[in-house]
């Protein structure tokens, strides 16, 4: 960004104040935080691409108006987009830009065209003046946005407009991948939509767009003096996880008394703390929130990220050999703690099931049930198995139990492919009507309550052993439906709540001490009579799985 955009901002912008005052623009403390954001892309010269997920009244639309503003407004050849999710808010935008432009200084202001549309054209009759615009729009209208090119877009309020995705999948196009341009998305939240995905793709590096959130409580207005009240347990919780002030819960008390009817689950919609609050479910979570949601609040990010590499030969009786990690910040399977000589471990699998889902393994340390690595991504279902047979390998021939229900290629490959430590279920064969043994976890109408009530109290009396946000996300969104049935919210997933609960099943299947140290002599002689891994060079090549 230039580094003259902030102070042209608050030395000659203009805007109303909550009062219906004209002001100079001064930034507060969450505009602070997304200017640095837009400042940081602009000084790596990569396209500014931002995902805003608000809380009331923390000025985000007031400063992107602003920006985009004085981007248009002092250099040629540039077209500006806003587009709004319904017409009087198009409107309030216009009339923001608007106001920014008749308060300018008059050696300032750029010539102007005359315009009947909700455009600001900064242009002379003939054609000498900047040829840059500003165009405010309506999501909902018809081909909106598709026949222009913009330098800049300000998506406004996503979560409430109609046709979400095909509307801004047109206006994506519109806008080149270059250094010089900007897209923001900003919106409050309004449930599990298609705002709601690309949020998560942000958050989970999946694609270009910055997210940031800022709570309420980073906004320093957000204040009242203390009255010496005693503390709730939960006021005495969020003062601990956020550091809250106690002139912040005063705040926060008079808020919900006098703001949002005396409701604490409003005043959380309207001024969330984390975004996780913003994105209420629709239906009864069957898991505690509170207990989920302060988890979320204090968990580290994994120690490592990445996938694995292998050697492949169909041909030879060990089929997979010369196992590697491979670090990528964008991988596929996040460590939070790291394998450890002699200790047991179980991964619980799921497969996807109508081509939207996931792959998942869920690996728990099996002498304490802790989380500790988790795989999940969408790919082809021999190449899950190759990787859930390296992941059980990495963590010392770990027991796994993939669901069956869906598909039982990934179990029979499984086998094939020589893993000797899968999990075994008894059933009966139809033609015998005996009963056999046979790989894989099956889920019905007996096993699922069974393995849902299981992670329920360990979600309640344990939650500290689940360490992945993606994890704890979507148990916020297993609710119970309108007959009972626990399941993912409508839009959203359940693959990691259910191979979690899968995991903490089948650990009794599996040792849950660690082995005792082997005494030297004895260790060297198994070392002796175990047969050597074929190098590279023996068999097969080397195949990468990105």
């Amino acid at each position: 960004m230039n580094i003259n955009t902030k102070k042209y901002i608050e030395n000659h912008i203009k805007i109303r104040d909550k009062a219906g005052n004209i002001i100079n623009f001064k930034l507060n403390e969450p505009q602070q935080k997304l200017y640095e954001i837009i400042k940081q892309q602009k000084r790596l010269k990569k396209p500014v691409r931002i995902i805003i997920l608000k809380a009331r009244q923390m000025g985000f639309s007031t400063l992107t108006e602003s920006i985009l503003f004085k981007e248009t407004a002092t250099k040629f050849n540039v077209n500006t987009g806003i587009i709004a999710h319904k017409e009087d808010s198009t409107t309030n935008l216009f009339n923001m830009s608007k106001r920014m432009y008749d308060n300018l200084p008059v050696e300032l202001k750029p010539s102007k065209k005359a315009s009947n549309a909700k455009e600001l054209v900064f242009d002379t009759d003939d054609g000498k003046g900047l040829k840059s615009k500003i165009k405010c729009m309506t999501a909902g209208s018809d081909g909106v946005g598709r026949s222009d090119t913009f330098n800049n877009l300000h998506i406004s309020e996503l979560a409430f407009w109609r046709e979400k995705k095909n509307t801004l999948t047109g206006l994506f196009q519109a806008v080149p991948n270059l250094p010089n341009t900007m897209i923001i998305i900003e919106s409050t939240a309004n449930g599990f939509d298609y705002f709601k995905e690309l949020w998560d793709m942000a958050c989970n590096g999946e694609s270009d767009f910055i997210p940031l959130f800022v709570g309420w409580n980073e906004l320093e207005e957000y204040k009242m003096p203390y009255t010496g009240f005693e503390l709730t347990e939960e006021e005495k919780e969020l003062k601990k996880i956020y550091n809250l002030s106690l002139e912040q819960l005063t705040w926060r008390r008079w808020c919900i008394a006098n703001n949002c009817g005396g409701s604490t689950e409003d005043f959380k919609q309207e001024y969330p703390i984390n975004p996780q609050e913003a994105f209420k479910t629709s239906g009864n979570c069957i898991f505690n929130e509170e207990t989920i949601i302060n988890r979320l609040a204090v968990i580290t990010q994994p120690i490592k990220r990445g996938y694995f590499i292998y050697t492949y030969d169909d041909n030879v009786e060990d089929k997979i050999t010369n196992i590697k990690w491979v670090d990528d910040e964008k991988g596929y399977i996040k460590i939070y703690k790291d394998v450890k000589e002699r200790y047991p471990y179980v991964i619980g699998g799921d497969t996807a099931g109508d081509g939207s889902d996931y792959f998942i393994g869920q690996v728990l340390d099996n002498t304490t049930g802790e989380q500790i690595a988790v795989l999940r991504h969408q790919m082809d279902e021999d190449l899950y198995t190759k990787q859930m047979y390296c992941l059980g390998k990495y963590f010392n021939n770990a027991l796994i139990g993939i669901e069956a229900n869906f598909s039982s290629f990934p179990i029979k490959e499984l086998e094939r492919l020589g893993y000797d430590n899968q999990y075994v279920r008894e059933r009966e064969d139809t033609f015998s009507n005996k009963i056999v043994k046979a790989f894989g976890f099956k889920t019905t109408a007996t096993t699922r309550p069974v393995i849902i009530a299981g992670l329920v109290e360990i979600a309640r009396e344990e939650i500290n052993k689940i360490n992945d946000k993606e994890t704890l996300e979507e148990m916020l969104t297993f609710v119970r439906n309108e007959k009972g049935r626990p399941e993912a919210q409508e839009g959203a997933h359940d693959d990691l709540v259910m191979a979690l609960a899968i995991s903490h099943y089948i650990r009794e299947q599996q040792e849950m001490k660690a082995k005792e140290e082997e005494k030297e002599e004895v260790k060297d002689f198994f070392e002796s009579m175990r047969p050597k891994a074929p190098s590279q060079g023996d068999y097969g090549i080397e195949i990468k799985v990105i």
